[in-house]
This record gives C-alpha cells, structure tokens and sequence, in this order.
C-alpha cells in the first residue's frame, strides 16, 4: 500500500543525507535537504551530487520540484513534518565525535517552540548507543521547551548502504529498523517507507536501533579480517590458493544452499584481500570498542580486526619485495585508490599507507582511479603521478599493484603481457587469476614459484 506524500527536511547533505533526500522524493515525497555549506546546497539546486555514487545525479534531476536545498534549518523544520538528522560522527580516537549531532538537534528544538504542530525528528546518523535518548532527546526538550513523546516525537532509523550501491539499498531496502519509545512517532517512520520494496521491519528501542548498526558493520569487518588471516597463513605456507580455500568455505550448505545458483551476498567479505576501508567499518568498529571500554567489556576480537586490518596493506608491499632488492628509484603504479569500486571516497582506504609506504621507500608512484583524481591530488599532491587510464598508469611500470576491483582493470592482462619486461602484478583483490600473467603475486596465495629479484636501476 503507498502512502500519501510526506513532507521531510533532512539536515546535513554529505553521503547518508543526500541519498536519503534523493530517494524519498524518487517516491513521491516532498524532500527540504538542509546543509550549512552553501556550495553543496547550490550543487544540489542545479541537479549536481557533491560526490561520486553511481545513479544519484540522474535521481536528483528526476526529483524536479520535489527535492529542494537551502541553509535556513528553521524554515525547513516549520514547512516540513519529519526532520532526519544525518550530519556526521567522525571518530576522534577516543570517541565519535556528536558536536555536529547535538548542534542540530539545538537548531531543530529551537525551530520546534513556535511550532504548533506534533513533529517527528530521526536520527539517522550513525550514533553510539544511548545517543538518541540520553543527547538528542535532551537537547531537543531544552531548545523547545515541549516534552519529547508528547509534543513531538523522536525516533532512531539507521541506515544500511553501500557507498557505491546506495541508490540500490535504499530502494529496496533488506530490512527497516525503526527505534522509538511511542507508538505514533514509529508510525510516521514507517509511514515514509510504505512507497518502498516491502521488506522486513523491525521496530524496537532507539537503544537497540544504534546497536543494530555497530553490530552490523562489526560483523562484516570481522569477515574481511578473518579471511585475510586466512589468507596470510595460506601464502606463508605455500601451494595454498586462498581463493580456492574461501570457494571450499562458501560451499558449505549453510552458507550456499544446494542448488542456489550463488552464494549470498556476505560471501563477498569471506575473500582475502588488501584490508577494508571507508568511512564506515574502521570508524564503526573503532568507535563500538571504544564504547565497550567505556562499559568495561573487553572488546578483544574487534581490537583483533582492526589489527589486522591496519597490518593487510603492508602485505602487498612484502609482495613487492620478493621481486626488487630495493624500491628506491622503482616505478610502480597503485591501480585503484578508492576504498572500494563505485565510489570516490579514499577515507581510510588501504591504497593510502600503501602509496606512504611505497614512497617512504623511494619508490616513483603512478595512481589510477576512475573516480578518485581529485580526492587522490588534495591528499597526496605532487608526491605521485596521477594517471588517465590503465594504459597511462602501467605503461612504463616496473610493477603494478591492484588494490579496487574496477571493473576498468579488465585490460590490464593485455596492456601488461604486451610490455617486454613484462611488469610484475601484485593483486591485493585476487581479481585476477596467477595464469594471466607471466610474473604475479597475489594476497592469499605463495605457490612455490621462486621470485625474479630485479635491482631497482633495471626498471629505472
């Protein structure tokens, strides 16, 4: 059953906020996106996304007159029924940082005293449990002077997607977790989704609603960093694929049921690699142990991920060193600098301390990426060279490194066997198989086949 058109500001316009906008007027909503930056609200007026993710330009264009930008916060609030909050929580090393958070809900509450009318605020920024109730909630009272459940309501609604597949995750939806401590503010949320694919809806405390998101992403972090312990034992030991191993786990039944044509998706994060990235997994499993800490849990196998994780793109450079007795003056190009393929967001990609280390060692850097350009040149600068294509990058490569899964790598047998000598390939993403190459390493993976130790003035 769809439900009738809702009216819904949305303050903050940065990933999680923007598709959000985006995708509630895509059905049938009326959508006031709120953000201080007056260059991304102005971006948003002409149908121009802030960032890269696959879809949303074409989305934003689509929406017409049902998707509206400004910076006044109380006049959205007043014209609106719904208010999300989706700014960011950045972790600070201690804790997630809720200035961002606590300062919107300052500016809604204030917007709510003149506000006759019950008004329903979401938190849908990522937040630590007890935030929505022991913060928001709080601040809210204080800036309204009007009692939360009563004058208005407060829930908890986290999000779940996937840079590069959001559009795709918020449309039709795997699940719609709903925290609220009142039967009517959880209505409205629900409310907003009717227009959506059905799908299981959880409704539960705010509480429950923060952790839902932590264990969720806690979860998926410590697959990825499971399997790269997997993976490393493999390469240590020799004549062990950890492609073949994880293929040999993904088979068990419970995993992939008989006669399932593929397996589920989680089977993507059982596959060794060079590490997890974005502004997601590191920052959510960072900021749960910490709160653990806090609660005085021992938070031990997520401290383990993170180790892990933080240790996995030094991997790709022991692979390096099997082939040069020195990187100093070696020409190498990184392909991939994003965290992941669909996306331009480097935050705490892998691809980063790789390309430190690499130059700490003196090595001549060439990145490519097909979104990231701009993000690689604000955090490197001058220090790389930053290519146009496949071609560009690995044409006078002494090696190149995988470290995303585009899809434009595709060619990269070809560009690489036509090269005489041919450059070793390191693959931090097992993309590619150990045949198509004449001289290939590959994470997970030593079989026993002795390495070609090349001095650095040789591909100089």
């Amino acid at each position: 059953m769809r439900s009738s058109a809702a009216r819904v500001s949305i303050v903050g316009t940065g990933y999680v906020g923007l598709v959000t906008g985006a995708c509630f007027a895509s059905r049938g909503h009326v959508v006031t996106c709120v953000d201080r930056d007056l260059r991304k609200v102005d971006a948003i007026r002409e149908g121009r996304a802030p960032f890269y993710e696959p879809g949303l330009e074409a989305l934003l264009a689509a929406a017409g007159d049902r998707l509206r930008a400004t910076t006044d916060l109380a006049r959205a609030v007043a014209e609106t029924d719904i208010t999300f909050i989706a700014v960011g929580t950045p972790f600070d090393g201690e804790h997630i940082d809720l200035r961002q958070v606590a300062a919107a809900a300052k500016e809604i509450g204030a917007a709510l005293a003149s506000k006759p009318s019950f008004h329903v605020v979401v938190v849908k920024s990522t937040v630590v449990p007890g935030t929505t109730d022991d913060v928001v909630m709080p601040v809210l009272e204080r800036a309204s002077r009007k009692r939360a459940g009563v004058d208005f309501g407060v829930a908890m609604n986290p999000e779940f997607l996937r840079q590069g597949e959001a559009l795709g995750d918020f449309l039709h939806p795997d699940r719609l977790v709903i925290g609220a401590a009142d039967e009517r503010t959880g209505s409205a949320v629900a409310a907003l989704y009717a227009p959506f694919d059905p799908c299981p809806v959880l409704r539960t405390s705010t509480r429950t609603a923060e952790m839902i998101k932590y264990a969720a992403n806690a979860l998926l972090a410590t697959l990825i960093s499971f399997s790269n312990e997997i993976g490393n034992l493999c390469g240590a030991i020799g004549n062990v694929d950890a492609v073949d191993v994880m293929r040999g786990v993904h088979l068990d039944r419970r995993l992939t049921p008989l006669g399932a044509p593929a397996g589920p998706e989680v089977l993507r994060y059982l596959a060794a690699g060079c590490g997890f990235g974005g502004s997601c997994f590191p920052k959510d499993v960072k900021a749960l142990v910490a709160h653990g800490h806090d609660a005085g849990v021992s938070m031990s196998l997520l401290e383990s991920v993170l180790a892990v994780n933080r240790q996995q793109p030094l991997r790709v450079l022991a692979l390096l060193d099997k082939h040069f007795e020195t990187l100093a003056g070696v020409e190498i190009a990184v392909l991939g600098l994003a965290f992941k393929p669909g996306t331009d967001d480097m935050r705490e990609s892998p691809a980063i301390p790789l390309i430190a280390a690499l130059l700490d060692r003196g090595a001549r850097v060439t990145g490519y990426d097909p979104a990231a350009v701009e993000t690689a040149h604000a955090i490197f600068g001058e220090r790389i060279e930053l290519a146009a294509s496949v071609e560009q990058a690995v044409a006078t490569a002494a090696a190149a490194v995988v470290m995303t899964s585009w899809p434009e790598l595709a060619s990269l047998p070809g560009l690489v066997n036509a090269r005489e000598p041919q450059p070793v390939v390191v693959d931090g993403r097992r993309v590619f198989q150990r045949h198509e190459f004449a001289r290939y390493e590959g994470i997970g993976l030593d079989y026993g086949r002795p390495p070609v130790v090349a001095a650095a003035a040789a591909h100089a």
